[in-house]
């Protein structure tokens, strides 16, 4: 077997295409319930295929540019699946791991935690993984354990962990350009920073960004890094933005396809201000953009989008109704999937905390620009995940109401809302966590009101758009099971507060 020097890993819950459905993923960020928690990771988070060397047929996007330019600084480097790591590890010098979560402190699996109280299935995914025995055989023959990736912040609140894994260094933020060094010093056998923090400074351009050398996870590939939005609760906004060249974006969805890779993601923090001056979207730039990424994709998905570009967009250009025209021609596919962040209903917060997330339009009008950006995807078959905050550090009683008012006016608007906990990233990075407090008889109105709305919704798509085709059918038949059976205890759980209340 080829020794590999420096292996990048993840555990299952990252290693995996969720069924080549983006959004299944979600699941994976809370426990098991109505169904086995076997079967709750197979839905969520299903073994990547592998060849005989245990790299995975895709594998997590950031993780491919990580891999890709250790290659190309001249290391030997490889992705290597969870279940495949202990033939590598003997001769190796490192193991890398990232993670989107990594002790589930992130928005969705905090919040999912909060609720229920039980541990979600990334977390003890992740656990498993740093318990298996030739990981901790391997730390103590030497090998140099490093941890990157988008939640590495997590590790600074588990100081018990690092001690506990051996974490030798944590890389904060975009690694291109410090990776190769720390690559280097492990080999020269210098000591090693414990903590790495990607500055302004250390921030890669363009050229130092490099194609990924193998498939993605769905086919996601990147348009551009950073956001010009501004808002304080955003670690993403502490970046610059840059945008892809259309050829490096062609280049790197031919690698997926010729990884037999036939769908994707196109993935920004934002999709549409892709070419953008400032805030403001124009359409030549992106009407290129997805002209070409048709050419190779069967379907696709946004990864992210803003309400309020979305609205302008339309309103100013028709360019939602354009690029639909792309994305649907010849009935390749009939929607689209986004995440989209609603943030909060009340214009008095919007106005505080994100004053640019309504720009062009007024902080003051901020729920009619989300209402109107709904009525525009549900026009064009755009499906929306919408993102909420609930416990926000300036978050008043009536900010709450506000936005059970805004989750009752997108009744009618085909879509999936998720209320998240408030977690302290951005501008907020040192505030409390809001899972130290109690919910108000509000935030219990709204996830109530979130959760009819959801169950409405889940239904429809699932019946209209969602897992269709044989393949599907065991996907579907589970979902619809988890639906029916958090319905029943959801009805339980109203005639229980019901019943306190009059108490």
């Amino acid at each position: 077997m080829e020794s590999v020097d420096f292996i990048l890993t993840t555990d299952r819950c990252l290693m995996t295409n969720h069924h080549g459905k983006e959004f299944l993923g979600f699941l994976g960020t809370g426990p098991a319930i109505g169904v086995p928690e076997s079967a709750w990771k197979w839905l969520a988070c299903p073994k990547m295929k592998t060849d005989n060397m245990g790299r995975p047929w895709e594998a997590p996007y950031g993780m491919r540019k990580v891999e890709a330019k250790l290659i190309d600084e001249g290391f030997k480097a490889a992705i290597i699946d969870p279940d495949h790591l202990a033939p590598h590890l003997k001769n190796a010098k490192a193991l890398m791991f990232s993670h989107h979560d990594y002790f589930a402190f992130g928005p969705p699996s905090s919040t999912w935690w909060g609720i229920t109280k039980q541990e979600p299935v990334n977390y003890k995914s992740f656990q498993e993984l740093i318990n298996k025995p030739e990981v901790q055989e391997a730390k103590k023959r030497g090998v140099k354990m490093i941890a990157g990736g988008p939640s590495v912040w997590q590790w600074l609140w588990r100081e018990d962990m690092i001690e506990k894994v051996g974490i030798d260094t944590l890389v904060d933020g975009e690694a291109e350009r410090v990776i190769g060094k720390l690559a280097q010093m492990i080999i020269d056998g210098d000591d090693l920073p414990r903590y790495m923090y990607v500055s302004g400074e250390d921030v890669p351009g363009i050229e130092d960004i490099p194609d990924i050398k193998g498939a993605s996870v769905n086919g996601l590939i990147e348009i551009m890094r950073g956001c010009a939005r501004s808002c304080r609760f955003c670690s993403v906004t502490l970046r610059p933005t840059r945008y892809y060249p259309l050829e490096k974006i062609e280049r790197e969805i031919q690698v997926n396809v010729r990884a037999g890779v036939k769908h994707g993601v196109i993935h920004s923090d934002d999709v549409l201000f892709y070419g953008a001056v400032g805030i403001l979207p124009r359409p030549e730039p992106l009407i290129k953009l997805h002209k070409m990424v048709k050419k190779y994709y069967k379907t696709i998905a946004w990864s992210h989008a803003s309400l309020a570009a979305i609205r302008f967009s339309e309103e100013k250009y028709g360019l939602i109704s354009k690029l639909s025209e792309i994305i649907y021609e010849n009935g390749s596919q009939n929607y689209l999937g986004v995440e989209v962040g609603i943030e909060t209903g009340s214009p008095r917060l919007a106005k505080e905390i994100m004053p640019a997330k309504s720009a062009p339009y007024k902080p003051e009008s901020y729920p009619e620009t989300v209402s109107e950006a709904f009525k525009i995807m549900h026009e064009h078959n755009i499906i929306p995940a919408g993102t909420m905050i609930v416990g926000l550090p300036e978050e008043k009683e009536e900010d709450v109401n506000r936005t059970i008012e805004l989750v009752d006016n997108l009744r009618s608007y085909r879509s999936i809302l998720v209320p998240m906990f408030f977690v302290p990233m951005g501008y907020f990075k040192n505030k409390d966590w809001f899972t130290r407090i109690q919910l108000s008889p509000s935030h219990i109105e709204l996830y109530k009101k979130v959760f009819w709305h959801d169950v409405y919704w889940a239904e429809d798509i699932l019946n209209s758009f969602y897992m269709k085709g044989p393949v599907y059918y065991p996907v579907r038949m589970i979902l619809k099971l988890f639906l029916r059976v958090a319905k029943r205890r959801m009805k339980q759980v109203e005639a229980w507060l019901e019943s306190q209340m009059k108490a």
